[in-house]
């Protein structure tokens, strides 16, 4: 890390890669840490000291007394679902008011934007995109159509903005047909959300951002979701409504890219998806089923079942050149460790012929090409240092390294914050 600059850590594959513990990991070395973008539609999972916790929205360097944590203006943010996580982490003994700062340029999730959410897909009939029924997807609609209600308009007639938003929400569920819904228990509860929000520190996020800069001070940008996942690069129109690649940390949090220092890739040793979508490497036999049982495969916030498969290293080289990664952090290494053989996808096959490169369409007739290595049959969550890996893994390791043409920084050997090897490169 160096003074000055921000350091980025974001999913490479389609989420779930496990970037709450690995933030959690690095804390201690930064001052600030800062979420970019997404909402309540992604958990970061991180365990220690026998307890285990999900953040939705709070940044996972809250955890780390004394750190400064920032919900940027990129981020989504749910009141009520808010003030539940918020209020779940202060019964731990987690102090948050003085630790949490919240960008006023954050736009809000209404209660209405999760029924847009239900009607939209209902609407989509089979081509359903799968989301997590959170809100996100029109939240971010009306920010882009300028529309959207921020966390700054809470002090200044917030009553008649909320319900102007909700009056057009109203008219365009009806112009889609649903209209069985109650919603004065969860409006109760928004609303005691937003009264909860006007307790924290709620600033203009982009200058306490580059002041820290400009006084030295070393910052972690953490991403939501996955680079597969990006609106613009990722596998469209089955993608998430934010920017999840490194330039969303610029844009959601109000920072200039000469600003940028390392660029932490976060991936599986293996490949997961939740929800709809093409996924080229997905198994739907035996070796799937016992990768999501050895993985706990299910969504940190939904508990939806994941769909596995082996590593994508055709869709791993375009996060890396997209992204401009420096590092690599591979994790759940040890889901592996029973397995004879290891299978990594080193290309794609469409009508006989050899993709190398990422396609725009990876939809219909893709075929994996797979590369087989042998496995290591060995427990390695009790590792405490990289000599000690089995050779077959430390192979599996110089293997991805060349074929990415990045280094693998850090691995990951189980879910606690112990079980994290840091390689001397």
């Amino acid at each position: 890390m160096e003074k000055g600059k921000v350091d980025v850590l974001l999913g490479l594959q389609w989420g779930d890669e496990g970037k709450g513990k690995i933030v959690d990991v690095l804390t201690p070395g930064y001052d600030v840490v800062a979420r970019f973008q997404g909402g309540p539609n992604a958990g970061h999972t991180l365990e220690f000291e026998g307890e285990k916790y999900v953040l939705r929205s709070i940044p996972s360097g809250i955890f780390q007394g004394g750190k400064i944590n920032i919900i940027g203006n990129g981020v989504v943010l749910a009141p009520d679902l808010f003030m539940e996580e918020a209020k779940d982490l202060e019964k731990t003994g987690h102090p948050l008011k003085e630790r949490l700062y919240i960008s006023k340029k954050a736009h809000l999730i209404m209660p209405t934007h999760r029924l847009l959410d239900a009607a939209y897909e209902m609407a989509k009939g089979k081509d359903k995109v799968g989301t997590t029924g959170k809100g996100i997807g029109p939240t971010y609609t009306d920010k882009v159509s300028r529309n959207g209600l921020r966390v700054g308009d809470i002090f200044e007639d917030f009553e008649t903005k909320y319900e102007a938003h909700k009056a057009r929400h109203v008219k365009m569920l009806t112009s889609l047909g649903y209209t069985d819904y109650d919603l004065t228990e969860t409006e109760k509860k928004w609303m005691e959300g937003i009264n909860y929000i006007r307790q924290f520190n709620i600033v203009d996020s982009e200058h306490v951002i580059n002041k820290a800069l400009k006084d030295g001070k070393t910052i972690l940008c953490e991403g939501a979701q996955g680079t597969m996942l990006d609106i613009d690069f990722g596998s469209y129109p089955f993608v998430t409504s934010s920017n999840t690649i490194c330039a969303g940390a610029c844009i959601g949090l109000g920072i200039g890219p000469n600003r940028v220092g390392e660029v932490y890739g976060i991936m599986k040793a293996y490949c997961t998806r939740v929800g709809s979508g093409p996924f080229p490497t997905e198994l739907f036999d035996e070796t799937g089923a016992k990768i999501r049982q050895l993985g706990h495969e299910y969504g940190a916030v939904t508990g939806r079942e994941r769909r596995c498969g082996w590593i994508d290293l055709v869709a791993l080289r375009y996060s890396i050149m997209i992204n401009g990664v420096t590092q690599l952090i591979m994790m759940k290494s040890d889901v592996l460790d029973s397995f004879d053989t290891i299978k990594a996808c080193v290309a794609y096959k469409r009508n006989g012929q050899i993709i190398n490169d990422f396609p725009f369409n990876i939809e219909e007739g893709i075929e994996p090409v797979y590369k087989e290595l042998k496995g290591w049959n060995t427990d390695m969550t009790g590792i405490t240092k990289e000599d000690e890996f089995p050779e077959e893994f430390a192979d599996y390791i110089a293997f991805l390294e060349k074929e990415l043409e990045t280094p693998i920084t850090v691995i990951s050997i189980g879910p606690d914050r112990e079980q994290t090897i840091i390689r001397n490169k």
